[in-house]
């Protein structure tokens, strides 16, 4: 069958069109994305607000009619902690629902955790043992760990980086002071967890899902993505932090200009970097295992794994 998954993300709303059946792994068939930043469209009273539920709307619309086109059977929607948190929540769904006929469901910090876990252990096998997983999204940081398909810890934090951007790194490129200020808010809210994960003993492997990891990796050393899927790709806390600095002194095109750091997603850059660095400090980990699998993957193995085999 032909399933459609709707992301309404923190930065982007991003379609994503498999082909897919029970026991098979989903076979990308089209993209349709944007970048709509919600994020950043949060207003003083913590309300997305209405020139961003326009087109948030409006991207739907685009989004739902890319998903006919392409035949899908069921479009699975889905938003998180942008709408999640909006103080217009309900409004901005009512909307959503009303002029798109789109349900968009909500999903928890919690569960977002753990279908992105789920999706790492899919593309990572039982033979990795224990996972420690970490996803940075453009609203929160999503931790989760354990040895089976559902984890035995999962938790969100509000530390993403289209957040924490907006609300801490105003200059361009941002000041020392403020630079030094998100690093110890990220770390005391890091080091909040840790006590809840390092009770289950070291992980086998240390696992990063999110475009964020992505372009850290790539702006350190790891293959192009059009090296392909299978390609081993590895984010060292080495690397990482020699480019914290680099970052920091960068404006928002000169990161624009790195490897693999689009337009779109480089004034957040340096916010993630700082989030990626203090998770591997606080985790104690030495290197991070890219996996390209994340939470679009494990909402949809999550609904197959609830058909009936053919």
């Amino acid at each position: 069958m032909r399933l459609g998954v709707l992301d309404v993300g923190s930065n982007t709303v991003h379609l994503l069109v498999v082909d897919a059946h029970p026991g098979a792994r989903p076979l990308p068939a089209h993209s349709h994305k944007a970048e709509l930043r919600l994020a950043e469209l949060i207003d003083a009273e913590g309300a997305i607000d209405p020139a961003g539920v326009d087109r948030l709307v409006e991207t739907i619309h685009r989004a739902v009619q890319a998903a006919e086109d392409q035949g899908c059977e069921q479009v699975l929607a889905f938003a998180t902690s942008a709408v999640r948190e909006a103080t217009n929540a309900d409004a901005v769904l009512a909307r959503v629902r009303a002029e798109t006929e789109v349900d968009l469901q909500v999903l928890t910090g919690e569960e977002e955790a753990r279908l992105t876990f789920l999706a790492a252990r899919r593309w990572f096998g039982w033979s990795a043992g224990k996972l420690l997983v970490l996803d940075i999204g453009g609203g929160s940081l999503e931790i989760a760990y354990g040895i089976d398909e559902e984890p035995d810890a999962a938790v969100s934090l509000p530390l993403g980086a289209g957040r924490l951007t907006a609300s801490s790194l105003p200059g361009d490129p941002p000041t020392a002071e403020d630079v030094r200020a998100l690093r110890r808010h990220v770390r005391t809210e890091i080091a909040r967890t840790v006590g809840e994960f390092s009770r289950f003993g070291p992980p086998d492997h240390i696992v990063a899902t999110s475009k964020t990891f992505k372009q850290l990796a790539r702006i350190a050393g790891a293959a192009r993505d059009a090296e392909g899927l299978y390609v081993q790709r590895e984010l060292s806390r080495k690397s990482l932090q020699e480019w914290v600095p680099k970052l920091a002194g960068m404006t928002v095109e000169e990161r624009a200009g790195l490897p693999g750091v689009s337009v779109g997603r480089a004034r957040q850059l340096l916010a993630g970097a700082l989030v990626a660095e203090g998770a591997m400090d606080l985790f104690g980990a030495q290197e991070l295992e890219i996996c390209p699998w994340a939470l679009r993957e494990g909402v949809i193995l999550r609904r197959l794994d609830h058909l009936p085999a053919v």
